[in-house]
């Protein structure tokens, strides 16, 4: 899993469960369309989360994370406490 980008989104579909790609934009206002677009497609590649494009105009696209995703979200959870806990330590 490289790019910084992926574990954070991955970590905003595991608290909103259903987001459309403009939320995920709003979000995350550093990131490019092309990258969020690149980060998206390698997450949906490697089954880690879903995308639903509905058939209507303007195009509506919503994406949630798999089972396969919820397996990661322990771990993020592990390295969100690890820089709580040490976030001070680097004064």
């Amino acid at each position: 899993m490289s790019g910084k980008w992926k574990w954070v989104i991955l970590w905003l579909l595991s608290r909103d469960n259903v987001k459309r790609y403009g939320e995920i934009k709003k979000d995350l206002d550093h990131i490019t369309h092309k990258m969020l677009s690149q980060q998206l497609k390698d997450l949906e590649s490697n089954l880690l989360i879903n995308r639903k494009e509905y058939p209507q105009i303007p195009p509506k696209v919503e994406y949630s994370i798999t089972e396969k995703g919820k397996t990661l979200i322990p771990i993020l959870e592990l390295m969100a406490q690890w820089g709580d806990k040490n976030h001070s330590d680097k004064n």
